[in-house]
């Protein structure tokens, strides 16, 4: 469901052009607006430096481990779609959606640095802004709804489960690592799916016409999925805090993308205006050729 929304807006979003698009063998479609992405050192800084404290120091709280955790509450509670995560876990899933978000941020960091080698310094460093922001916000975001919501993990409810058969439900001890309460939402999946949704984004801005923008969001989508569904095959996340991961972080990177547009660079080549007149009014019709 991200991602079809995801799709949607970027086809919305596809008239913006940045005012230098690389050279391509496919032209860009007649007529259309020309948009350039802007970075404000100041309130991009200041969302940045604020998400990023959040971010750490929510960190720092959960490593000290004084949050309570919430206990797990009986299986038969669970929406039937979020039981499937109670199955049998495979230990190798963990490692592999930790190395399918490594590599969304590696190429948050490899994609700012290309777009400087096509389009200038400056488009470059305009991207990594949007990058950073769009991260850090989602971090942010991430950890608040974790300590917020202190959903328990499938594992935790499967370790119940074991120690009420060891010790009966009267006498089991309670989970107390807070870790095991951090299960809404999936920050992995928040993580790459914020990645796709940005450079999406950023490539049918700067590339309009061409198949890159097509490759990196269908790339960026069967990544996220692959993470989303592995952090479910690890134990870590039901299906539900996968999905709202997902469509966390494709919301924020698509949003914060776009917030960057500078409108008034943009022109466009069709305009419907209404006149108001004693006794009625007039419909005009207005535009630009195209070159």
């Amino acid at each position: 469901m991200a991602y079809v929304l995801l799709a949607l807006s970027l086809l919305i979003a596809a008239d913006a052009r940045a005012d230098d698009p690389p050279a391509s063998p496919l032209p860009a479609p007649a007529g259309q607006a020309r948009a350039k992405l802007t970075a404000d050192p100041i309130t991009d800084g200041a969302i940045i430096s604020v998400s990023l404290g959040f971010g750490a120091l929510s960190e720092l709280v959960v490593t000290t481990g004084e949050i309570v955790p919430q206990q797990p509450q009986p299986s038969s509670r669970l929406l039937a779609f979020d039981r499937l995560a109670l199955r049998k876990h495979e230990s190798s899933a963990g490692p592999t959606s930790t190395i399918g978000a490594v590599l969304a941020l590696a190429y948050a960091v490899i994609d700012p640095i290309a777009s400087g080698y096509r389009d200038g310094a400056s488009s470059g460093l305009v991207d990594a802004v949007i990058y950073a922001e769009a991260l850090s916000i989602t971090w942010a975001a991430t950890n608040m709804a974790k300590l917020t919501v202190r959903r328990p993990r499938p594992r935790a409810y499967q370790e119940q489960e074991r120690l009420y058969e060891i010790y009966g439900m009267d006498d089991a001890p309670s989970i107390t690592q807070t870790d095991t309460s951090l299960s809404f939402f999936s920050g992995h999946t928040a993580l790459v799916a914020t990645v796709t949704s940005t450079a999406s984004y950023l490539a049918f801005t700067r590339s309009p016409g061409t198949a890159r923008p097509w490759i990196t969001l269908l790339g960026g989508a069967a990544l996220t999925v692959f993470v989303g569904v592995q952090r479910v095959r690890a134990g870590e996340h039901f299906p539900t805090d996968v999905i709202a991961g997902a469509m966390a972080g494709a919301g924020i990177g698509l949003l914060v993308a776009h917030l960057h547009r500078d409108e008034a660079s943009a022109s466009p080549s069709l305009w419907i205006g209404f006149n108001g007149e004693p006794g009625g009014g007039s419909l005009s019709l207005g535009g630009v050729l195209a070159e």
